[in-house]
């Protein structure tokens, strides 16, 4: 017996396409309905200095949670602060200085933003602290 519904096969597919689908942002592809990510990355982190990578995001109002992913090998985590910036300049602190001389900062962090207005470009803020070993932010992501 025909069905007029489409199987389920076809509709997992067109949902498939429409994510690829997605315009982009201005700085990267959006990965899915308010998944934005970094474009201009991989970015050096050199010693003693500040490095900022960039997501513009449009569209959008406010958001209780804002989840935040992190991809950025360096020798030494514990040279490391950072930072999201929001678009007005607000800061939300993702890791500072801790870890010592472990290896890379690669996490996931989820942030309240009620009170933030989405739209706008964001900046992930890496600063080296340290002297001798360097790295670089190899990507990052925000999920509202």
């Amino acid at each position: 017996r025909a069905s007029a519904r489409p199987s389920t096969r076809a509709g997992v597919e067109r949902a498939r396409i429409a994510v690829e689908l997605v315009a982009t942002d201005g700085y990267g592809p959006n990965t899915a309905a308010g998944a934005y990510q970094s474009a201009d990355t991989p970015k050096p982190i050199n010693d003693n200095t500040t490095v900022d990578s960039y997501i513009n995001v449009t569209g959008l109002g406010t958001v209780k949670e804002l989840k935040v992913t992190i991809y950025a090998t360096h020798t030494y985590q514990g040279d490391l602060k950072v930072d999201l910036v929001a678009p007005d300049g607000s800061l939300y602190n993702i890791h500072n200085r801790t870890g010592s001389s472990t290896d890379n900062v690669i996490t996931t962090v989820t942030k309240n933003l009620s009170t933030e207005l989405l739209n706008g470009t964001w900046k992930l803020r890496v600063n080296d602290n340290g002297a001798g070993d360097t790295g670089y932010i190899d990507s990052w992501s925000i999920t509202m």
